[in-house]
């Protein structure tokens, strides 16, 4: 279906098959490059720090609905609506059900600009907000989003599917999210049903061998690790009555003690070992991490796969990369696609200084999926025409 590919150099988007080529070039601008900002895009820090503290800059304002869900632990999950602003290019319906990265939901700009281009190329979207993420959204249950918990994504996707049952789905992962859309994708084949393919952008495959580069200063990972750890406490600790208080049904391996322990974690490992891990029951780090890594789910997703990252991404480690390249050279629906610029979720576009609203992620997500649309479009009438054929001989 799709042709395996590895990019290392200033990017050239890979190829599906001729046919898609040539659907993708008309849809528009597949096989452009990546082309950073002239003087700070080729800094994997500064787009880093770009995303990290503007998100995208001059982004929109999508307008949708807020839906609520309450869990079988009690717990709410919401997640956030957005009905397309034009038609498909193909006419059909199709919903994009996208998971943001760590902590984060909905209004984060770049979610919203994301939204905003997607439903003006006819997708319909529906946002995770991550379970804790949202300041306004009260716990109803002592547990929040960890690092690789599927439920409330297979819940919004359970809702989408029952509510559109004509819709066709693409998944769309960032970061942290990435982990969780290919896991939960891989967990079984029923949740395969109705994708017509899939993007993680930015993820790090696998936390238990993450763990040891995120705590080392090269490319200042120990730095950013302890930002990400200092958030992650924010948001742990405006929840703690919800969590900790002693009205609270804690998980019985949840102790007073991590409390005290969490007020004084300076990285993100500390945080998943002495909280995180507890919500789900795992007796070490070691055993959340293993389970919780989309590592061992890849290799059972057979919808088309697009794997990104970015070489300069100071968050994953390049020793990580070797988990696209091998699944990408090993599997004909799997692309992974590497340019050599664009930090962690930065991929800024922009002549000189200032950077476009828009990012390059933001395009091949929308053109990827436009493409494998095109694709099963034209592989539907090809079928539709061999049968029509065959009736009449």
């Amino acid at each position: 279906m799709l042709r395996t590919s590895l990019l290392s150099e200033d990017f050239t988007l890979p190829v599906l098959t001729q046919t898609a080529i040539t659907k993708c070039r008309q849809i528009g601008g597949l096989d452009d490059r990546y082309i950073p900002p002239l003087i700070w895009g080729k800094s994997g820090h500064i787009q880093t720090a770009l995303y990290g503290k503007m998100g995208r800059v001059r982004s929109p304002h999508p307008y949708g609905h807020r839906k609520f869900i309450t869990m079988s632990d009690g717990a709410t999950s919401t997640f956030d609506l957005f009905e397309p602003l034009a038609e498909h290019c193909v006419g059909d319906d199709i919903t994009m059900v996208i998971c943001p990265g760590i902590a984060n939901h909905s209004e984060k700009q770049y979610i919203r600009t994301f939204v905003d281009y997607a439903q003006k190329n006819g997708y319909r979207c529906a946002v995770l907000n991550h379970l804790g993420a949202l300041p306004n959204i009260e716990l109803t249950s002592p547990r929040m989003f960890t690092y690789g918990c599927t439920w409330e994504f297979g819940a919004m996707v359970n809702y989408i599917k029952k509510t559109y049952p004509q819709t066709q789905l693409v998944v769309v992962g960032f970061s942290l999210g990435g982990n969780i859309v290919c896991k939960y994708l891989g967990e079984t084949q029923a949740n395969q049903e109705k994708v017509l393919c899939c993007v993680s952008v930015c993820q790090g495959y696998s936390a238990l061998r993450a763990q040891e580069t995120f705590m080392q200063w090269d490319q200042c990972r120990r730095f950013y690790n302890f930002l990400m750890a200092d958030n992650m406490k924010k948001i742990i600790l405006s929840h703690r009555q919800a969590l900790f208080g002693d009205h609270v049904k804690k998980p019985q391996s949840l102790e007073d003690t991590d409390l005290s322990r969490l007020y004084t974690a300076t990285s993100l490992m500390q945080i998943d070992d002495n909280v995180m891990r507890k919500f789900h029951g795992y007796s070490s780090l070691k055993e959340y991490y293993e389970e919780e890594s989309c590592m061992r789910y890849l290799h059972r997703i057979y919808v088309p796969l697009m794997l990104v990252n970015a070489a300069d991404d100071p968050l994953v480690h390049e020793s990580l990369l070797t988990i696209p390249k091998s699944l990408s050279e090993k599997r004909e629906n799997v692309m992974f696609v590497l340019p050599l610029h664009g930090g962690h979720l930065g991929f800024f576009e922009g002549s000189v200084l200032f950077p476009e609203p828009l990012t390059w992620m933001d395009k091949l997500v929308v053109e990827y999926a436009n493409a494998i649309c095109q694709w099963e479009r034209n592989k539907s009438q090809c079928s539709d025409t061999e049968q029509v054929e065959a009736d009449l001989e």
